[in-house]
């Protein structure tokens, strides 16, 4: 078996034909393919497949998998969430929430609308997450199965070697130009005469709900600027023990009784007011209204001027830039990367066309080394915020080597004996499940495996 990820898409349903799925299961559809008590649908083969064309339209090389290498990764993964179920492995409410609402506003921003996305799918927003739910709590499951069983996997120094002398010297790629640049990131503080008149803003509004002359979810739709609240009203279905929410938004939802709403609440996105629908042990579901104070020019003036003062105790060798991030920045992100702009896999030095289009701006005037003055852009909330960047490093075009690819060479190398491990794990996992695969795949080489185990039964069967 080649073992292909189980960390594939989700949404093996074209959104284009969710509006007839359900008459196409009715009129043509059938089981091809069991695990256990899971099973697949000739329409999830079918429909993934169309989703990976309308996902490749317009862009080359794309990947299209077949038939069978579809059914495989479907079979692998109702294999591992029937382990993660004998395994105990949980994964809650709250965590399928979070990656449903994820998926639908990338769908709104891949259509362009929520309007649009509903009219495309024949099905509103709400439906559509109640159409993926046990697909995406499936995944999620999944996932966390096939972590737990590589989690020990380390890899060696002497490994990375070993599998870098493999790789034929006519096969090692080549590395365009990389930068290695870090930034030092700081939101403007709203004047406090500004925060002051939009908390009395929002004081009105509780007192509207509270007094019946105005309902929450109204005012939701009309004052609210979180650009989530269009789709979910202001909604949060929210875990005590959830890390990814605002500490003070977490503490101040838990202190209200059903029905309560909150004074306002600050928190690093603006001021809150919040009410809270329902609680049961750790988990509550809340609605809330964001209003983000205004900045003026005065403050970003002031934020200016602060980072040109860091800057000049940069350039005296009083702070290194390193200190300077982790005392003043206000990047979250910036805890874990030192305020380097990562890559996907991790590396700090990335391509220039992952940075953004200010950025680029900006380094083209620097050289390696280089800090640059104080820049005022557009954050990924639509904030304006300034930042000091050091421009550290670009590499030369090259062909890649361990001195200075080394932490790509070793992360292809864990993965690949990650897979091993995987493929492993299958060999030895496969036999313990009841599995079945129609016939039309019973040629497809990627499946040996689960056939060899499928026909098996049948022969048992037989007698």
């Amino acid at each position: 078996m080649k073992l292909i990820s189980v960390t594939f898409s989700l949404f093996f349903l074209s959104i284009s034909f969710l509006a007839n799925a359900q008459v196409k299961k009715v009129l043509a559809d059938k089981i091809i393919a069991t695990v256990g008590d899971k099973f697949i649908l000739k329409s999830d083969v079918e429909n993934a497949i169309i989703d990976y064309k309308r996902q490749a339209q317009g862009q080359e090389n794309m990947f299209i998998p077949s038939e069978c290498q579809i059914l495989e990764k479907q079979l692998i993964l109702k294999a591992l969430v029937l382990q993660a179920q004998k395994d105990s492995i949980n994964v809650t409410e709250d965590e399928v929430e979070v990656a449903m609402e994820s998926r639908i506003r990338n769908f709104i921003q891949q259509f362009g609308s929520k309007e649009v996305l509903e009219e495309i799918a024949g099905r509103t927003v709400f439906q559509l997450k109640e159409d993926f739910r046990i697909l995406i709590k499936e995944q999620k499951l999944g996932d966390e199965m096939e972590a737990k069983i590589v989690e020990k996997i380390k890899i060696t120094p002497t490994e990375v070697k070993n599998y870098y002398n493999k790789i034929p010297l006519d096969s090692l790629p080549l590395y365009e130009s990389e930068v290695q640049v870090i930034e030092l990131v700081m939101h403007p503080k709203a004047n406090r005469d500004v925060e002051e008149y939009v908390i009395k803003q929002m004081l009105e509004y509780r007192k509207q709900v509270e007094s019946g002359a105005n309902k929450f979810d109204q005012l939701v739709k009309i004052y609210s600027e979180d650009p989530s609240a269009k789709d979910n009203l202001g909604v949060f279905n929210l875990n005590r023990n959830e890390k990814n929410f605002d500490p003070a938004f977490m503490a101040g939802s838990f202190r209200l009784k059903e029905g309560q709403i909150s004074a306002p609440i600050k928190s690093k996105f603006g001021y809150h007011i919040i009410q809270l629908i329902s609680r049961s042990g750790d988990d509550a579901v809340v609605k809330h209204i964001l209003r983000i104070p205004p900045i003026t020019n005065d403050e970003i003036n002031e934020t200016k001027l602060f980072l040109d003062s860091i800057k000049k105790e940069i350039v005296s060798n009083r702070l290194s830039f390193g200190e300077a991030v982790n005392k003043f920045s206000d990047d979250d992100g910036s805890k874990f990367s030192g305020g380097a702009i990562t890559a996907r896999d991790g590396s700090t030095y990335v391509n220039i066309d992952q940075l953004d289009k200010d950025m680029v701006m900006l380094i083209k005037n620097l050289n390696p080394g280089d800090i640059s003055a104080p820049q005022i852009y557009l954050d990924d909330r639509g904030r304006k915020t300034l930042r000091l960047v050091y421009f550290k490093e670009r590499t030369t075009p090259h062909k890649e080597n361990l001195k200075e690819d080394y932490n790509k060479v070793a992360q292809r190398a864990l993965e690949e004996k990650k897979a091993k491990s995987m493929q492993a794990w299958f060999k030895e996992h496969i036999p313990n499940y009841y599995v079945f695969v129609d016939d039309t795949f019973q040629g497809c080489a990627e499946l040996t495996d689960w056939t060899k185990v499928a026909n098996l039964i049948v022969k048992e069967k037989a007698f």
